[in-house]
């Protein structure tokens, strides 16, 4: 695999020196209790790598991206960057069995073809970090102008001590140095490859050389060389032990929470929608009503399908089926499919009739189930989008709310497992979890509420469109009612998400 971006060392532009970022996946899996490497782990619907690939595949101030595998695993990198569409990636090889010797390898693979007195940024980042951000890039890459050593870390907020043991009596501090110095290393390191060539050719002189990252190499071997610090971010964590899974895959649905977009989003979205087919199950009214409304007035032609207006029972499976291909029939093609229908029943389950049961998870449950199963042959030939809808009680059952805090919470399994399982062919499931919506379901259940206490079912709507326009996959997407003066920074990385979309799907169109 070779990158298309130009010579070894210089930039095509004769600017600075050329950067590369070494992402360094050698680890295992054993510490998050796993048979596959831990950079495989698949969180929010891609594997834990390719998000860590795509930050690097986004940074302008990155020319190319040199990947150190596990052994055994570089053709599942491979096939990840192929499907990804991740041009940077130069190459994929084999890690060594330490991290000191995978980073020998990098060096040597990065000094390949230089002619002397050429010189190459390096940025060395942990595969597992896939939340880093743009803004911690750009000050390494800016750093690199001054220093020739650089290390990223955030503040402890923790006390550290410095412990002994003792015998079997077990450990016993023997220090508490002052908080206000320490710091929590992160990654990228980064580094002129000269630099940290010669730190470790220094290093390999020492019998005893040992280290667990590469600035403390340049700081023990090259002691007069300054290493530069900037600032980490919190979010910039390593996935390496059980709950950093769960915890990595809930930042991930933080960050994805969609907010109204600019007004110039407005033509991206026309751009988007004209020509394309969509299928709104739950179409008569609410949410479903106003999504079918909205993406009609992007040129999108869509069937919003209802029991109250088109007979539309999505109880029955046939109803379904038959929904969906007439709707191929019609256009050709289907490339969103939405399902917003819903009952919404309370009360004790011991005095819950059999027939309340039964309807509530046909439609809650078993009715996203039936739509997932009919729609999957049409959205793989589209590249297409399921989206699906889940109620905050699907994180915790609250009593009287067992049938549907218990639906809707299997609804976000199916999505996250249908996100996974569908990835070879393209098609993107995801879930919609607004907080209280003003709907009809909902003021049929609670009568009138006041105003101003409900997110309104045109917001829960156009954050719907923001969805299915994404790149998203396998993400329950939270809605919340927002200050109108917050900053736009999130409405912002919604655009930028939004053209990197279109500009991925045009390149698709172009190549098949």
């Amino acid at each position: 695999m070779r990158s298309d971006h130009g010579g070894p060392g210089d930039r095509p532009d004769g600017g600075r020196p050329r950067t590369t970022a070494v992402v360094l996946a050698g680890g295992t899996g054993q510490r998050v209790g796993l048979s596959i490497p831990k950079q495989l782990l698949k969180i929010a619907g891609k594997a834990v790598i390719e998000h860590t690939l795509a930050v690097f595949e986004k940074s302008e101030l990155v020319d190319d991206i040199l990947v150190l595998m596990a052994p055994g695993h570089v053709p599942d990198v491979e096939r990840i960057v192929a499907r990804a569409g991740l041009r940077k990636v130069s190459r994929v090889i084999e890690g060594g069995a330490t991290r000191n010797e995978t980073t020998e390898r990098a060096i040597a693979v990065l000094g390949e073809g230089l002619t002397d007195g050429e010189e190459r940024h390096v940025l060395f980042h942990d595969a597992v970090r896939p939340l880093l951000s743009q803004r911690v890039i750009s000050d390494c890459v800016r750093a690199l102008a001054r220093y020739r050593a650089v290390d990223v870390a955030i503040p402890s907020a923790d006390t550290i001590i410095v412990t002994r043991t003792h015998g079997d009596d077990g450990e016993f501090i023997t220090e508490v140095p002052d908080r206000s110095r320490l710091r929590r290393g992160q990654t990228p390191q980064a580094f002129h490859l000269s630099t940290i060539r010669e730190a470790y050719r220094l290093a390999a002189r020492d019998p005893n050389f040992q280290a667990t990252d590469d600035c403390s190499v340049v700081l023990r071997y090259l002691p007069d060389e300054p290493v530069h610090v900037v600032r980490g971010d919190e979010w910039n964590m390593k996935v390496t032990q059980p709950v950093d899974v769960f915890v990595a895959d809930k930042l991930y649905q933080l960050a994805s929470t969609a907010a109204p977009p600019p007004r110039s989003a407005e033509d991206a979205y026309r751009r988007a929608l004209a020509g394309t087919t969509m299928v709104v199950f739950g179409g008569s009214y609410g949410i479903g009503r106003d999504l079918a409304r909205l993406a009609e007035s992007y040129g999108a032609r869509v069937h919003a399908l209802g029991r109250s207006t088109t007979g539309t029972d999505v109880r029955d499976p046939r109803a379904i089926a038959e929904a969906l291909s007439r709707a191929h029939a019609e256009t050709g093609r289907i490339d969103h499919v939405v399902n917003t229908a819903g009952v919404l029943r309370i009360g004790p389950l011991a005095e819950t009739d059999s027939e309340t049961v039964e309807e509530a998870l046909r439609v809650n449950y078993l009715a996203p189930v039936e739509i997932a199963r009919a729609s999957h042959r049409y959205l793989a030939k589209t590249g297409g989008q399921l989206l699906l809808y889940t109620s905050s009680s699907y994180t915790r059952g609250r009593a009287e709310y067992s049938l549907y805090s218990s639906a809707k919470a299997a609804v976000v399994n199916l999505t996250q497992a249908l996100a996974d399982e569908w990835a070879v062919d393209r098609v993107r499931v995801n879930c919609v979890n607004p907080e209280r919506t003003a709907t009809p379901m909902r003021e049929r259940a609670f009568g009138t509420e006041p105003a101003g206490t409900l997110l309104s079912s045109e917001a829960v709507a156009r954050t719907s469109l923001d969805v299915l326009l994404s790149p998203l996959t396998g993400h329950v997407v939270d809605v919340r009612q927002q200050d109108p003066t917050a900053d736009a920074s999130a409405a912002e990385s919604f655009e930028r998400a939004l053209a990197a979309s279109l500009d991925a799907e045009s390149a698709r169109e172009r190549t098949t």
